[in-house]
């Protein structure tokens, strides 16, 4: 297999806005579902989108907290979404499929990280159910109307975190020890596995597939133990780890992966538009541009390290990405 992650030289930089790679691009008349699209990078995305002319639907748990972040914005609806839930995931496919409209965008973004373990009413660690499973199973349920817009995209919200962790084979949901950021890294894994393989699957319908890092933004509200609603990490963690001053501010270094929320939608709406990547899928993207293929390295925070997020070898291996589709389609019979 011809190795995919090369950078394509978008013009794009880190410091990039959504409303930036969206300049020149006229959405009217698509129609977009966006998880998590209330608060954080899914609100920003969300607001981007609708601004380019798209009709958005977003997905939340809670759909009467979110209808007020999204008060003002055009052509944007709510519809309950709880992806620790199989019938709700189920329903809320079914309700846009009875709706009759194509879908051209699908943005998989709402996530959970770290914390103690949770497990869900199947057992499944909730990190793993949540960013990976309940986005897996949403996705084959809007098959039909992916298929129905004659050229649609997934995109996959993932991480830098992937390379905390492969996809553990024998023990996806930690039966024996747990660690709450392996359990993550392993979800971002999988999301971009997710990405990888739809896109193999699905290119001849003309469907593309997309793994997303957005950088790091801290007012994601992305939070241990919660999910896409959830509080965030404690302001002691976030200074610790050089993304907040002593003020209590957020730390604002693009070159660095350290991005307001506009900068961090930037590569999920690229993704999701951008005529550069007409004939590319199955690919993982940084900073509006295609990753390199980087070398695993630890993931440390702070000033004298900085973190790096190129994809690494095991999120795009093609035989891991069909594994990972199979193993998944049998969880969520379970």
């Amino acid at each position: 297999m011809t190795q995919k992650q090369h950078p394509i030289g978008s013009g794009f930089t880190a410091a990039s806005t959504a409303g930036d790679v969206l300049k020149g691009i006229d959405l009217s008349g698509k129609n977009a579902v966006v998880t998590g699209g209330h608060v954080g990078l899914g609100l920003e995305t969300t607001r981007a989108l609708s601004r380019a002319g798209a009709s958005v639907l977003v997905g939340s748990r809670d759909p009467d907290r979110a209808a007020p972040a999204l008060a003002g914005i055009e052509r944007v609806e709510v519809g309950r979404l709880d992806l620790l839930d199989p019938a709700s995931v189920d329903a809320f496919a079914a309700r846009y499929l009875d709706s009759g409209r194509p879908l051209h965008i699908l943005v998989n973004n709402a996530g959970v990280m770290g914390g103690s373990l949770v497990r869900d009413a199947r057992g499944y660690e909730a990190q793993f159910a949540t960013n990976h499973l309940g986005h897996f199973q949403l996705t084959l349920g809007l098959l039909p109307a992916l298929r129905a817009a004659h050229g649609a995209r997934v995109v996959n919200v993932t991480s830098g975190g992937h390379r905390l962790s492969d996809i553990r084979w024998d023990d996806p949901h930690f039966t024996t020890g747990y660690d709450g950021l392996l359990a993550y890294g392993q979800s971002k894994t999988a999301n971009v596995l997710f990405a990888v393989e739809l896109d193999r699957r699905w290119a001849g319908d003309a469907i593309r597939g997309y793994a997303v890092h957005p950088g790091i933004v801290v007012v994601t509200n992305l939070g241990p133990a919660r999910r896409e609603d959830g509080a965030g990490v404690s302001d002691a963690e976030l200074r610790a780890m050089g993304l907040i001053d002593d003020s209590g501010r957020p730390v604002i270094d693009p070159g660095k992966e350290k991005k307001t929320p506009q900068q961090g939608a930037a590569t999920s709406v690229f993704a999701a538009t951008s005529p550069l990547l007409a004939d590319i899928g199955g690919v993982y993207l940084m900073d509006n541009d295609i990753s390199p293929l980087g070398t695993p390295a630890p993931i440390v925070f702070g000033t004298e390290q900085e973190v790096v997020s190129t994809v690494v070898p095991h999120a795009v291996d093609p035989v891991s990405a069909g594994r990972l589709w199979k193993l998944s389609e049998d969880l969520i019979k379970g």
